[in-house]
């Protein structure tokens, strides 16, 4: 996947802004592996092997993209994965 595909894209459920986070990228220096976060909605849609995922709920799979989440954990910040989602960050007692 190209930066210049990546500046046209939206969410296709709101048509928000979706932030991009790079997991791998080939020795062209496109991007192969990561995942956009819809700004708005939160939806997170992955890139595997550069092709965005980004069909809308109704055709997803969680079952096939839960394991990818698990595999991408430590790339996920802290979040936690729901409903194709991205939830807030859990807030740590102190």
């Amino acid at each position: 996947m190209r930066q210049e595909t990546i500046d046209k894209l939206c969410c296709p459920f709101d048509k928000g802004d979706l932030d991009l986070k790079i997991i791998a990228r080939d020795i062209e220096d496109k991007i192969q592996e990561g995942y956009f976060t819809c700004k708005t909605c939160m939806r997170i849609y992955p890139i595997i092997k550069g092709i965005p995922i980004m069909t809308p709920d109704e055709y997803r799979e969680e079952a096939l993209e839960r394991p990818l989440m698990k595999h991408w954990q430590d790339h996920l910040e802290g979040r936690e994965y729901e409903d194709f989602r991205l939830l807030p960050k859990a807030e740590t007692e102190g």
